[in-house]
C-alpha cells in the first residue's frame, strides 16, 4: 500500500479527467471572488490551495474549507472575508452547523494502488461525496452570468458574493512623508535620535513618500433601461462606498447624492434607504442635463478633480447628445481617469451606436462589460489602475 490522498480519477477514465479540471476551475474562480472580497490570495497561495484539494478531495465540503483557509489567508483580517465569500460562494457553512473554530480531527486516508480501483467503486465514491464542488462550479458559472437573466434564486446568491466585495481604489503619492525603513535619509529624527543618545552613533532615521487614495465618484444610472442591472450596480457602489473616499449619485430624470444611504454596513438596510431617496426609479435618462448638473454643484468645486469617475450606464440619452459630449470633455480635463461601465456591450455584435454612447465616447479612458459578477470584478481592477488599454480617440485636453 502507498499513496495518501482521496482522488480517485486515474481509476475511472471516462469522467475523472473532466471532474478534476471542473473542481479545478471552481476553486480558481472562488480564489478570484476571494480577491475581490480583499484578501490577498497570490499566485502562490491557490497553487498551493488547489494542490492540497488534490490531495483531500474536493467533494468534501470541510476539506475545501479548511485547505483554503491555511493556504489562502495571509492575517487575521482575512479570515472574516474568507468566511463571508465560502459560505457565499460554496453555500451554507463547511460543516453544515455554525461557525467553524476549531480544527478538524487529522485522518490518514490510505488506498491502495498496487491494482487497479474497480470502476463501480469509483462510482460509488462520485455518488457519496458531498456535492461541495458541484455547487462551486454553479457559482463559477453565476459569476459570468447576465444579471438579466437570473432568476430569484440565483439573484439571492449574487446579492450575497456582492455582500462580500470589496472594492479598493487607485492610490497616489503625495508630497507628505512617512517614517519607511527605506527612503531617504530623515535628517529631523535623525537629529533627535542623535540628542537622545548624547551624540553616540545611532541608526539612520528614513522617510518615503506617504500613499493616499484617489476619491472614487461613481454614477449609477437608474433609469427604465437600466432597471435589470440596477440592483447589482448599486450593491456594487454599496461595496465600494466603504473602501474609502467614495462619493455616489443615482442619474435618471434627477441626480441624487446617496452616498449617506449607502454608509449602512448592511447591504438590504442601504438598498432600503437608498429605494426611499431616490424619486426617478425607471424613469427617462437626461445624462448630459444632469452630468452639467453633477459638474456645477460639486465636480467643478472640487469633488472630480483628480478623482477617479465611473458612470454606469447603457448610454441611451433623451437629451441633446452634443451637450451630453461637452460635459464629457469637460469631465475628463477635471479627474483623473473616466470609466464607463455599459452593460450591453457584451451582448453580440454590439457597437456603440446609441446618440449619447457615441458622444461620450472620445472622452471616456477605459469602456467596460458591466452585466456580470464576473465583469465587475474586471471593472474593480480598472479602478484600480491594473485594467485594459485607454480607449481609442479619447484625447486629454
Amino acid at each position: 500500500m502507498s499513496g495518501v490522498g482521496g482522488r480517485t480519477d486515474a481509476g475511472d477514465p471516462d469522467g475523472g479527467h473532466s471532474t478534476g479540471v471542473r473542481a479545478d476551475a471552481a476553486l480558481l474562480g472562488f480564489a478570484r471572488a476571494l480577491r475581490a472580497a480583499g484578501v490577498d490570495a497570490s499566485a502562490e497561495r491557490v497553487h498551493a490551495y488547489v494542490r492540497a484539494v488534490g490531495e483531500l478531495g474536493p467533494g468534501m465540503r470541510a476539506d475545501v474549507y479548511w485547505a483554503g483557509r491555511l493556504t489562502l489567508c495571509g492575517g487575521r483580517d482575512d479570515l472574516e472575508r474568507y468566511e463571508r465569500v465560502f459560505a457565499a460562494y460554496f453555500g451554507g457553512d463547511p460543516t453544515g452547523g455554525g461557525t467553524v473554530a476549531a480544527a478538524p480531527r487529522s485522518r490518514l486516508r490510505l488506498i491502495a494502488r498496487d491494482g487497479p480501483v474497480p470502476r463501480s467503486s469509483a462510482r460509488d465514491e462520485n455518488q457519496q461525496a458531498p456535492p461541495a464542488a458541484s455547487l462551486a462550479s454553479s457559482s463559477e458559472v453565476l459569476r459570468h452570468r447576465d444579471v438579466a437573466e437570473l432568476d430569484s434564486a440565483e439573484r439571492d446568491q449574487l446579492r450575497r458574493l456582492l455582500a462580500a466585495f470589496a472594492l479598493r481604489g487607485e492610490v497616489r503619492r503625495t508630497a507628505r512623508r512617512r517614517p519607511s525603513r527605506r527612503g531617504e535619509v530623515d535628517p529631523h529624527r535623525t537629529v533627535r535620535e542623535l540628542l537622545r543618545r548624547g551624540g553616540e552613533p545611532a541608526r539612520l532615521r528614513r522617510h518615503a513618500r506617504a500613499d493616499r487614495p484617489r476619491r472614487l465618484v461613481l454614477l449609477v444610472d437608474v433609469s427604465g433601461s437600466m432597471a435589470p442591472y440596477a440592483d447589482a450596480l448599486l450593491r456594487f457602489a454599496h461595496a465600494a462606498a466603504h473602501g474609502g473616499r467614495t462619493e455616489v449619485f443615482t442619474i435618471g430624470t434627477r441626480l441624487t447624492r446617496v452616498t449617506r444611504e449607502l454608509s449602512h454596513r448592511d447591504p438590504d438596510l442601504a438598498m432600503t434607504a437608498l429605494a426611499a431617496a431616490v424619486p426617478d426609479w425607471r424613469g427617462g435618462t437626461r445624462l448630459g442635463e444632469l452630468l452639467r448638473e453633477f459638474l456645477n454643484r460639486w465636480g467643478q468645486r472640487g469633488m472630480a478633480r483628480g478623482a477617479v469617475v465611473v458612470v454606469l450606464s447603457d448610454g441611451w440619452e433623451r437629451g441633446d447628445p452634443e451637450l451630453l459630449g461637452a460635459q464629457m470633455r469637460r469631465l475628463h480635463r477635471l479627474a483623473h481617469r473616466v470609466i464607463w461601465a455599459n452593460p450591453r456591450k457584451a451582448r453580440p455584435g454590439y457597437a456603440p451606436l446609441a446618440a449619447g454612447m457615441a458622444a461620450a465616447l472620445p472622452s471616456v479612458d477605459a469602456f467596460v462589460e458591466g452585466h456580470s459578477l464576473a465583469a465587475l470584478e474586471r471593472l474593480a481592477a480598472v479602478v484600480r489602475g491594473a485594467g485594459p488599454a485607454p480607449v481609442e480617440g479619447a484625447d486629454r485636453a
